[in-house]
């Protein structure tokens, strides 16, 4: 038996949805989602209430994932400071690679423009996950204003994925000394 065959219906499709929705952007059509997953649209409407449920299932199912890719090692004895450049240095190693589009859950959010889309929801708690951490951390390392800072930091993180994605600058020498100065400006230690 095949991988294909071995790998169900849903999965095919979710996993669809999620490179299709990167490379291509949400507008992708059910027609192109279901010939990339192999699978009918009968199939895909009785698996998932909506294509926009299926994408906001795909984001979901990838959310620990990008968390894991990003955010130190669970145990990690880093001090706040390293734990925050470890996030931009993964980013800058991620802005790197072949077909990087910038941060899939950014991307969502600016493509759909309603908040209350099933995806949109998804994206925006994956994005307040990541500020949170930098949350933590600034308050961890004794920031004057860890709120703040942790809003500066996705605000950085945000625009340095969304430039490196549409091929606008290379983040490389670029986001450690913007992320420094910072992290220097709020006293953290």
């Amino acid at each position: 038996m095949t991988s294909e065959a071995k790998t169900s219906s849903r999965d095919r499709l979710l996993d669809a949805a999620a490179g299709l929705a990167y490379a291509e952007g949400v507008g992708i059509g059910v027609e192109a989602l279901c010939r990339a997953a192999g699978v009918s649209k009968r199939s895909m409407y009785q698996l998932f209430e909506s294509k926009d449920h299926l994408l906001a299932e795909s984001l979901e199912r990838r959310a620990a994932g990008f968390s894991d890719l990003l955010l130190p090692p669970e145990g990690d004895a880093g001090s706040p400071r390293e734990r925050i450049l470890h996030v931009f240095t993964q980013a800058e190693a991620q802005a790197a690679a072949p077909g990087y589009r910038g941060c899939p859950y950014l991307a969502v959010q600016i493509e759909l423009k309603d908040v209350d889309h099933p995806a949109s929801r998804v994206a925006r708690r994956v994005k307040a996950t990541l500020t949170d951490f930098f949350r933590e951390e600034a308050q961890r390392g004794g920031a004057s204003d860890p709120d703040l800072l942790a809003r500066q930091l996705t605000l950085v993180f945000d625009g340095a994925s969304a430039r490196a994605g549409v091929g606008a600058d290379n983040l490389v020498g670029l986001i450690g000394p913007t992320v420094t100065a910072l992290l220097d400006a709020s006293g953290l230690r």
